[in-house]
């Protein structure tokens, strides 16, 4: 299965003390909606997305359509075509979406331990 670019997604407490933070480690803004509560920053290959008051937990996120640099990919693996792999292996989706559309949709799990896992594709 080709998930597309991944990324963690965290539930931040203070979008702008967060993102000092990180930019102190390394990481750049590539992405800033500060007004919409979310930022997107990069380190080398390292990707993380800031959320404030957005998510109840920090979320594994793969965006199908998409590299690393959030720039679409001519050839993917549909986020409907993975839904499909997925609950034919038996895994239990949260949240799904619509198998026959098309474009932007995605669907959520949880792994073992709970951790949710985000398939976001935006194209």
């Amino acid at each position: 299965m080709k998930l597309g670019a991944f990324s963690v997604s965290l539930a931040v407490k203070d979008l702008h003390k967060s993102m000092e933070f990180y930019e102190a480690l390394g990481f750049s803004t590539f992405h800033s909606m500060a007004e919409h509560g979310y930022a997107i920053l990069t380190n080398g290959d390292a990707t993380i997305g800031l959320f404030q008051d957005m998510f109840e937990d920090n979320i594994l996120t793969f965006n199908p359509g998409w590299d690393k640099k959030a720039q679409p990919l001519e050839d993917f693996e549909d986020v409907r075509a993975i839904q499909k792999k997925l609950q034919d292996a038996g895994i239990e989706l949260t949240t799904t979406c619509d198998p026959d559309g098309s474009g932007p949709a995605s669907i959520t799990m949880l792994d073992p331990d709970g951790n949710p896992v985000l398939i976001d594709q935006h194209v």
